[in-house]
């Protein structure tokens, strides 16, 4: 094999086969030279890329946006999935803005050089959504908050980088670093994101076909990778490409709250008579509507919207099938559907405070989040009064 000069370009030689693994930074040109030069030179077998199926469609076909239905999303629940992800991409392409290349173009570049020599690509990396729902079901409920904090100080973030910085960056892959950082705090955030994919990629790679493979990997994959090809790990598969299913005793749990409230109210009007129970039930309806409400006023969401936020959220409170977010956030999108340029400039317009109230793909998220944090509020506080006025 030619050398090429570069600790970025690592040879494993499973018995007849070998592997040609290429750590990339995800913002960097000269990852994007590097991957052309050598699929030109190796005419490998195969190419293996750190792409799923929805992060291929999402580099290589721009206009993909313009067949986005953000309804069937909300309808699917995959709202939140979707607004992590957008988030991990707003902050690669501010970091690709300073340095002048788009995030992920050595990926879509390992493709195109594949099919420039009829060379087959196999997309090895685990669906996205897989992913982002395992980290999610697998964070606990004070670490999730630390989550989304340690995300939006990114994404908020204004500070010029430096040109050591700069040049550091071109060396490595920045979105893996900022995971890894997240994973000191988070472990089970580092376990889904790198460790599990490190096996589901390795697996991935060995089922590619051909003698010669060349394999795309952000920088941030390369060691775990280098473990992972020379073990037998697909015994794993099965459990970490599974999203996990909320156990029957959390599923009692969700139920358990709307059947304490339920009951308390039946209880008051047997103890205390129907007016009681009336002035309870209506404490639980303003208690949940008007912070729901106000959540939609604040995210300047449709008045339709405002209204469906009062009306919702003492309804969904009271069952863990839907949430007040995704009725307001359905109806906000039917109100409100975003246009084809705001889905192009949703990236950009994240990292500005006034960008999220201006583009209405983002309002629909704010129409998501904020009914239901003031659902959430409502539900504390008027349980609280209901189960106090059992006494």
């Amino acid at each position: 094999m030619t050398s090429y000069g570069s600790t970025d370009v690592h040879i494993i030689q499973l018995q007849e086969r070998q592997i040609i693994l290429i750590g990339t930074a995800h913002v960097s040109q000269k990852s994007v030279d590097l991957v052309q030069q050598v699929i030109d030179r190796e005419r490998p077998d195969c190419v293996c890329v750190e792409l799923d199926e929805k992060r291929y469609q999402s580099l290589s076909q721009k206009e993909q946006w313009q067949s986005l239905d953000i309804k069937q999303i909300i309808k699917q629940k995959q709202l939140s999935t979707l607004m992590i992800n957008l988030t991990l991409a707003s902050y690669q392409k501010k970091l690709g803005d300073q340095l002048g290349v788009v995030p992920g173009s050595e990926l879509l570049e390992a493709t195109r050089s594949a099919e420039r020599f009829a060379i087959p690509v196999a997309l090895c990396d685990r669906d996205v959504r897989v992913t982002l729902r395992r980290a999610w079901k697998k964070t606990s409920f004070f670490k999730k908050g630390y989550l989304l904090a340690s995300l939006l100080a990114s994404l908020f973030d204004s500070t010029k980088l430096s040109e050591e910085k700069l040049s550091e960056l071109k060396e490595s892959d920045a979105l893996s670093e900022l995971l890894a950082e997240m994973g000191e705090a988070l472990p089970e955030i580092k376990q889904v994101l790198i460790d599990e994919r490190d096996t589901f990629l390795s697996e991935k790679i060995k089922a590619a076909s051909g003698q010669k493979i060349v394999a795309v990997v952000g920088a941030g994959h390369v060691a775990g990778l280098k473990k992972a090809l020379v073990e037998d790990r697909s015994a794993q598969m099965e459990e970490i490409n599974t999203i996990p299913v909320l156990s029957s005793v959390w599923k009692s749990v969700a139920w358990l709250v709307p059947a304490l409230i339920l009951g308390s109210i039946a209880y008051i009007g047997f103890a205390k008579g129907g007016q009681a129970a009336g002035a309870n039930a209506l404490y639980w309806v303003l208690a949940n509507g008007i912070p729901a409400s106000i959540g939609a006023l604040i995210g300047l969401a449709h008045p339709v919207t405002i209204l469906t936020a009062f009306v919702a959220a003492p309804i969904t409170s009271l069952t863990p099938v839907i949430g007040a977010g995704y009725v307001c956030a359905f109806v906000q999108a039917m109100m409100r559907p975003p246009v084809v340029r705001e889905f192009e400039t949703v990236m950009t317009d994240m990292a500005t405070l006034g960008g999220w109230w201006h583009n209405n793909l983002l309002k629909v998220f704010l129409a998501f989040l904020l009914p239901a944090i003031g659902s959430m509020i409502g539900t504390w506080i008027g349980g609280y009064e209901i189960i106090s006025n059992l006494v």
